[in-house]
């Protein structure tokens, strides 16, 4: 991975492109819009990996498996 294409280097890209997009407005609930759009993708992408076994993808992730069941349904992953 080249270093114009990591994590780190594409979510600051994608929030100065965000600022410059509010043309000067305020932003309003900046952290919790970045932590939903940002642990969505994670979510799926784990337990693609993880093969949907939660308590793999919950050890992987260093969270309790009750914890990742509670975000798996608020982003509407699992029924």
């Amino acid at each position: 991975m080249s270093s114009h294409n990591n994590l780190h280097d594409c979510v600051r890209t994608s929030l100065e492109e965000y600022f410059r997009d509010l043309n000067g407005t305020d932003p309003a609930g900046l952290h919790d819009m970045l932590v939903k759009a940002v642990e969505k993708p994670l979510l799926e992408v784990v337990m693609q990996q993880s093969q949907n076994n939660q308590s793999r993808a919950a050890q992987w992730l260093g969270l309790n498996r009750n914890t990742l069941r509670k975000k798996l349904l608020e982003h509407k992953l699992i029924d």
